[in-house]
């Protein structure tokens, strides 16, 4: 599996998937009902840790800066 998430991709998946993570911390009174959602930002952070997005992958997709070779 290569890497398909340029630096620029990854820095902005983990600044949105840990702003949706600080949405999902309930905080104030009453608790939104709809906090849950927040915890959806687990997935930009694991792909920009791994540096592979599955949809890129299914889109033949990069913003790594390499072109991807076609067999």
């Amino acid at each position: 599996m290569k890497t398909n998430i340029g630096i620029i991709d990854r820095s902005l998946r983990i600044i949105i998937g840990v702003l949706l993570l600080a949405w999902a911390i309930p905080v104030g009174f009453p608790p939104m009902d709809y906090n849950w959602i927040g915890w959806i930002g687990i997935v930009p952070i694991i792909t920009a840790i791994v540096g592979y997005c599955p949809l890129y992958g299914l889109l033949n997709l990069t913003t790594n800066g390499r072109t991807k070779i076609h067999a």
